[in-house]
Parts: C-alpha cells; structure tokens; sequence
C-alpha cells in the first residue's frame, strides 16, 4: 500500500525528504511515493534508498502565488497534481500529504479526488494540544470554508467525529460549537441554526462554547466556520509562541532564573514538546474519497512522519468507508425529516 508525499511548495523539502525516509523505515508493509524533483531528492537522500521508498519525478512546482483552479490545469508536471495522480490511480494508494500551497491542495483534492457523495463541503480538521496530558482537541473547520451554511456545520460535526474516533479511539467524542457563550440562544442566526442541526445528529453534542475554553480538554471537537476556525487556531499557536517567548526571556533574566531553569529543565522541555505543533501530524480534508492531510508549509521530519502515521492509522480504521455510512445516514435522516 502506498502514501504519497508531495514535497513541492514547503519550506523545508529536504526535511520533509528526511521525514518521509524515516516513516519508510518505520512503517514496512507501507511504500512511501515521494513526489517532486527526482535529483533534489537523491541529493538530500545520504542513507541507501529504503526498498519500500520510490521516487516519482515531478520537475515543476506550485507556489502560493498561483491561483490555485488556474495552477491544476497549467500544471500537470508539478508535484501536487503528480501526487493527486498517483493517488486516485493507483488502487493501492491510501493517502497522500503535501506541505504545499494550502489553497491548491484543498482544490486539488475536492475537483481531482472528488467529494464522498452526499458531502456539502469538505472541512478541513486540525489538532491543538490541550491542558489534559496526551489529549488532542480536534477543531473543525479551520480554514476550508470561510462561509458556512448551517447545514455544512452539522456535516463537520459528524465527520470530525468519525474522525477522533479512528484516530484516538475516543468512544464517545464530546463535540461543541464554537459560539460567544455557551448557552444556546447565544450567537448569530447561522449558530444558532446550527445548533439545531448539530443537536439532531448522532453524534455526543454538548452544545455551545467559548474560544477561552478550546485548550481545556473538555472538549474533542470544536465545529467552527471555517474564517472563525483559522482565526481560533491561528491566535493559540501566536500566544503560545508569544508565551513560550516570554518564559524563555524571564529564564534567563538573572542568575537566579538561570538557575532555577537549569533545575526545571527536564520539565520546560517536556512544556516545550507537548507545545510543538509537529509532533501532532497535518490538518485531514475529510469529506474527500481518499485520506488526504495538509502539513504545516514548514513541515519538519517530525510532521512528516507524524502526518504519515495518522494517515495509517485512518487508514486501517476505515475513516472513508466510516464517513461515507455516516453521511448516507445524515442525508436519509434529513430527507426524512423534511418529508414529515
């Protein structure tokens, strides 16, 4: 089974290269298809080829300067559309990862993998670490769709939590909505109408919540418009930087910080890691026929693997196949529903 790695549009291609060499050692009985500039990636390649390593050659690349629907048609030799090809060709490719332009990866794969039928929108599911040790709070959408029907907030919430399931084995995931307060005639009309929806699906929906509340740990999926969800994410990951920032002056600030740090310095460096956004693999696309995961464009060795390794996991818990009965379902139900 194959997973495809497009290391076209990143920041760091040779440490994507390097992340992609070592979930090929990891992982054996998975081929790993790393996309891009065949002699680039040879060059930054110091160990023996891993037998379950192929190299695809993709000579072209696509920026964050194109249009993305414009970037798909003109082109075909980038790495990205090289990847979609081999992804939606090959029978035994389970998924694929790109650090490239964000805009061209969600497009590639909504027009070239294609939605699962009865799916409004695909939403793009990120993870955030959170005040409770080894839990992940998973927030949905967080940049795909920047406008939102209420009927595509209730799909989020049954797909993000399909998600958790398989990625976390979370039985009984607690799924809110992000809002202005946390009782439920709070919001706009759209929130409000989604509320409703969410609370007619099957799923554990606990209501409205507050941004202030998303690292708690209290919660397993955060549903958002897509404009309110990258807003969310992208002010936790500046204060945590701006924190950590801060923390590090302060240590070193006099000699008696200096010293008090170097006997906390088992316990900042464990702070340090669970902050690390890498460790916790790319954003998934989900609503799409295949596992497809946008890393960060800075990706490292770390994420590569990591984003590999989620990919495996939704793999051989059925992700697909799960959001696909699950949606068949949602769309039933609503069709019933209507006809009453």
């Amino acid at each position: 089974m194959k997973i495809i790695i497009d290391i076209g549009g990143c920041d760091n291609p040779q440490k994507m290269i390097a992340g992609a060499v070592n979930a090929a050692n990891e992982f054996g009985k998975y081929t790993m298809v790393v996309v891009g500039d065949e002699n680039f990636i040879r060059a930054n390649i110091k160990e023996p080829l891993p037998k379950n390593l192929i190299i695809e050659h993709a000579p072209d690349v696509i920026t964050n300067d194109d249009t993305p629907t414009r970037a798909i048609r003109q082109k075909p030799d980038s790495s990205l559309i090289r990847a979609f090809k081999t992804l939606t060709e090959s029978d035994d490719a389970v998924g694929l990862v790109s650090g490239g332009s964000t805009g061209a990866v969600l497009t590639g794969a909504t027009l070239l993998v294609g939605r699962i039928k009865g799916v409004l929108r695909p939403v793009l599911a990120s993870l955030l670490p959170t005040a409770v040790d080894g839990k992940l709070v998973c927030v949905a959408d967080c940049g795909a769709n920047v406008d939102s029907k209420p009927e595509f907030l209730a799909q989020f919430g049954v797909m993000a939590d399909m998600y958790v399931r398989a990625l976390f084995g979370t039985e009984n995931p607690r799924v809110a909505l992000l809002s202005v307060g946390t009782e439920e005639h709070k919001g706009d009309e759209r929130s409000k109408a989604a509320h409703a929806l969410l609370k007619e699906q099957p799923i554990n929906f606990v209501g409205n919540m507050e941004a202030r509340d998303v690292l708690t740990g209290d919660y397993d999926v955060v549903v958002s418009d897509g404009f309110s969800g990258n807003v969310l994410i992208k002010s936790v990951e500046g204060t945590a930087k701006m924190v950590m920032g801060q923390l590090k002056k302060a240590m070193f600030s006099s000699v008696k910080s200096k010293l008090g740090a170097l006997m906390m310095k088992k316990s900042l460096k464990g702070l340090k890691s669970k902050m690390d956004y890498h460790a916790y693999g790319g954003a998934a696309f989900l609503g799409v026929k295949k596992i497809v995961v946008k890393t960060h464009g800075s990706s490292n060795e770390v994420s590569t693997k990591a984003s590999v390794a989620n990919i495996i996991r939704l793999h051989e818990h059925h992700i697909i196949e799960d959001i696909t009965a699950g949606i068949t379902a949602e769309v039933s139900a609503s069709a019933e529903s209507k006809s009453e």
